[in-house]
């Protein structure tokens, strides 16, 4: 079939497709085997350069998605590779912005430099608000509900928004021209938000997988999870605002040709040597797609019939498909610090879950989208607005979008 040309494909994303045909997250392969060093510099006059006079940060925790180290005295960090992926970030800290908290090695160069990453400082107002919203599924004929969420975005004026994935109408099943587009309109649409965006992948951000209906090759330089990343960055990471650590997980794992809720190995040791590198009273928040627990699955009702069934089968066990299987290793790997709040998104229904004894709530966000069916109802789209006060994060407010009623008809 016919491909449009992605020329500004990396080579660190080739080389990862053609290291691990499925995308393969616990290959012992590097990228590189070269350390990979560099500074993190207070950029006074945010131009990105580091001048003259402008100094390092100490202690701040950089990543390659697996190693964690953190910055010496003079800002100055190693890190004995590249990683798993190519993609190195700086886990931005309290107080500071980065201009671009991310970037992707190239693999092929031989006499690579320092990689130094600039930090600007925040203000630090009393109360620090953010947004959390999911499921985009952006797309031409939908393009206003994504357009009406950044209108939203600029009455709210929060410090940032979290985008809980499913970010794309569809790169599951489609071929490459057509992913390629939905992730471009993603990219325009979403710069126009003057916030800054975290985002995370959700099952449609997949490139390919499902080949009976994508015809794409699992040879495909962008297939899996690296379209994913060569748009958007690493598909895990973390950073920390006003006194609380947020943590970007990918809860969407691969059997194959199928999706499923799942953290694997590799970003569940990662999670661990990130969490290491922050106090131990520090909060901790999640934000991912696919939710740790929801009472969505009941509601809606088993689903046993392609192209998303409630259950599948992986290694030869049940599980259930729309929830992450290993969520207790995950709330293992986080016990010992505050857990107040995880954030999810998958499910298209403002979601709230409370449980006596455990003190972390579970929030699922409604659909940029659109309203959802349920039974004998519509749940309404729309955004939650945090606030965080000393430390402390409010029980967020929904905002409807307010174009459901158009929607419905």
């Amino acid at each position: 079939m016919d491909r449009v040309p992605v020329v500004f494909l990396t080579i660190a994303s080739l080389t990862l497709a053609s290291l691990s045909l499925a995308d393969s997250h616990d290959s012992a392969v590097d990228m590189m085997y070269a350390p990979v060093s560099g500074h993190v510099f207070h950029d006074r006059n945010a131009n990105g350069v580091r001048d003259p006079g402008e100094t390092g940060v100490a202690g701040v925790a950089m990543s390659n998605q697996r190693e964690v180290v953190r910055t010496d005295a003079s800002g100055a960090f190693e890190l004995p590779s590249a990683g798993p992926t190519g993609i190195l970030f700086v886990s931005v800290p309290d107080g500071y912005a980065a201009r671009a908290f991310y970037r992707t090695i190239d693999t092929s160069a031989s006499n690579r430099g320092p990689i130094d990453f600039a930090l600007t400082t925040l203000p630090r107002p009393s109360v620090v608000t953010f947004v959390h919203a999911s499921d985009t599924h952006i797309a031409a004929p939908v393009l206003a509900r994504t357009q009406r969420l950044r209108h939203l975005v600029d009455s709210i004026s929060p410090q940032f928004v979290l985008i809980t994935g499913d970010l794309v109408r569809d790169a599951l099943r489609v071929s490459e021209e057509e992913a390629v587009g939905y992730y471009e309109l993603f990219q325009r649409e979403v710069a126009l938000i003057r916030p800054p965006v975290f985002t995370v992948p959700g099952n449609h951000e997949i490139f390919g997988i499902e080949r009976d209906k994508s015809g794409v090759s699992p040879t495909h330089p962008l297939f899996g999870r690296v379209m994913y990343r060569h748009y958007r960055g690493p598909d895990y990471y973390s950073f920390t605002r006003a006194g609380v650590h947020f943590v970007a997980l990918n809860t969407v794992d691969i059997d194959d040709t199928r999706y499923y809720g799942h953290v694997d190995s590799t970003q569940l040791a990662w999670l661990e040597r990130d969490l290491a590198a922050i106090p131990p009273g520090m909060p901790v928040v999640t934000f991912n797609h696919i939710p740790f627990f929801t009472a969505m699955e009941v509601v809606q009702g088993l689903k046993e019939a392609p192209p998303a069934p409630s259950i599948i089968t992986i290694g030869g066990k049940n599980q259930f498909r729309h929830t992450v299987s290993n969520a207790a290793a995950v709330l293992a790997a986080i016990k010992g610090h505050p857990y107040p709040l995880a954030l999810a998104g998958h499910m298209h229904a403002r979601e709230r879950l409370r449980f006596e004894g455990l003190a972390t709530r579970f929030d699922q966000a409604a659909a940029i989208v659109g309203p959802s069916p349920g039974p004998g109802t519509m749940f309404t789209s729309g955004i939650t607005v945090y606030r965080i006060t000393r430390g402390q994060i409010d029980d967020g407010k929904f905002v409807p979008l307010g174009l459901d009623a158009a929607a419905r008809k």
